[in-house]
């Protein structure tokens, strides 16, 4: 299997170069040069552990770069196997379900994606990529430095994957005032040397400007050997991928399931697509969004256009440039790369491009879009608690979208993401509902643990100059 560049014009590369990268040399973001199909029936995506699941999927997209490894990484990721060789207590014992559905009315199920160890659906991806990471680098006798830009949950994801690795070290750039206490905790409590957590005094656009910018720098990239985990590294679109093939598999005894993603970067969403690629029963992705809401414009006037970032009660989803667009747009227009560089050249010089009509017909497709205010956040919130199924506000604004999506949908099961455990935001929580969400057990001393993180400007050189003088794989 072999990835090449949504703007065509880096050569192909093997999927652990791909991973490793991050973002391809010319800019663009790296897919498959062919969609593979799942080799597992039906049945066996429904009755396997999700470990096996996620092993399948990997090796289809891995090829040759993996083979039993797949399923010994999955495994490291998704079940929890005592250290001890000599531990026998677990054998026998089927694991805890990784991502489970909970059916909150008749034909509308909750896919719970906040069990991992920062309470975010970005766990599912990022202990994946930890094992994976580790053997590709271990196999290489190399070192990486990786950046990730974060309005919350993905910095706290990363570090809590990659928090033990010995060849490792992440630089987590994240908002000032943007993030919960919560989120932010999660980012500056590892206590580990190799994680260095960043305030930038700027919005979350400004940060993910910077990651850029940097990968941009091709010298400088190349001596800090740098890779990037947030959600344009295909790893993550493959393991999302995973979790929207059982609950599809699950629930289309009577045709497609339709999916509301909570959306800020595309990523999750993109992972649907994919799926559907894959044969899942997928039918219409209802994209949900703020009050930033480019995604939304895109669809309805076929314009996509930077505005102006807000700052509101779902603070993930606070982007205006939906850096996973580009991988759907890149299959819209036929994965014509020299077409992606032209629209993707007009918003650097302009701040957004139109949609050629044949492309955006076949968005529409497959995608829906609507967005949805903090009061409507606030009073989702406060209605599923008065179900008994508290959600966090970017899980509330799913719940929202879905009554605005008039047309498209399939007419069988819906499932909303639910993307980030409630305690991650307890101030909005109890906004909405009168009552502060617990922090689960596993977590229960999160604001005992002492913080450490720097403060940044919003200036790349700045950033460069710090991560010259503390990673370990410059050269």
């Amino acid at each position: 299997m072999r990835y090449i560049s949504t703007r065509g014009l880096a050569p192909p590369v093997s999927f652990l170069d791909a991973v490793l990268a991050g973002m391809a040399p010319d800019g663009g973001l790296y897919v498959p040069e062919s969609w593979p199909g799942l080799p597992l029936k039906p049945r066996r995506i429904v009755t396997s552990h999700y470990a096996n699941v996620a092993s399948r999927v990997l090796e289809a997209f891995a090829g040759d770069d993996l083979g039993a490894e797949a399923g010994d990484i999955a495994t490291s990721a998704y079940i929890d196997v005592p250290a001890n060789p000599h531990d026998r207590s677990w054998r026998g014992k089927w694991p805890e379900a990784v991502t489970p559905l909970r059916q909150i009315r008749v034909a509308d199920w909750l896919l719970e994606l906040f069990h991992g160890p920062s309470l975010s659906f970005k766990d599912v991806a990022m202990q994946l990529i930890g094992p994976l990471y580790d053997l590709a680098l271990s196999n290489r006798d190399a070192r990486l430095s990786v950046v990730c830009a974060t309005s919350g949950d993905t910095g706290g994801a990363a570090v809590e994957a990659l928090k033990r690795s010995g060849r490792v070290d992440l630089f987590v750039l994240t908002p000032k005032g943007r993030v919960s206490d919560v989120q932010r905790r999660f980012m500056t409590t590892s206590g580990a040397a190799n994680i260095y957590a960043i305030e930038i005094d700027g919005d979350f656009d400004a940060c993910q400007a910077i990651v850029k910018s940097l990968f941009g720098d091709r010298d400088f990239a190349a001596r800090a050997h740098l890779s990037g985990v947030n959600s344009i590294n295909w790893a993550r679109i493959v393991a999302q991928s995973v979790y929207y093939q059982i609950a599809a598999h699950t629930l289309s005894a009577h045709g497609p399931v339709d999916f509301v993603v909570p959306t800020g970067n595309f990523g999750d969403a993109f992972s649907g697509w994919v799926a559907k690629q894959m044969g899942a029963p997928v039918g219409r992705i209802v994209l949900a969004t703020n009050a930033n809401d480019i995604l939304v414009r895109a669809l309805n006037t076929g314009r996509y256009e930077r505005g102006v970032s807000q700052e509101t009660l779902s603070p993930a989803m606070d982007i205006q440039v939906a850096s996973n667009f580009e991988r759907i747009l890149f299959e819209a227009l036929d994965r014509d790369g020299e077409a992606v560089t032209r629209l993707y050249t007009q918003m650097a010089q302009s701040g957004g491009f139109d949609i050629p009509q044949y492309a955006l017909e076949r968005l529409r497709a497959d995608f829906s879009a609507a967005e949805v205010d903090d009061a409507q956040t606030l009073q989702s919130m406060a209605w599923a608690a008065q179900d008994d199924a508290p959600v966090c506000p970017h899980t509330a604004v799913g719940l929202v979208a879905r009554s605005k999506v008039t047309h498209g949908l399939s007419g069988g099961p819906v499932v909303f993401l639910a993307t980030a455990h409630p305690a991650k935001f307890p101030g909005t929580v109890e906004r909405a509902t009168g009552a502060r969400p617990p922090l689960p057990a596993k977590c229960a001393d999160l604001f005992q643990r002492d913080e450490r993180f720097d403060s940044l400007p919003a200036d790349v050189e700045v950033v460069k100059q710090y991560i010259r003088e503390r990673s370990r794989a410059w050269s």
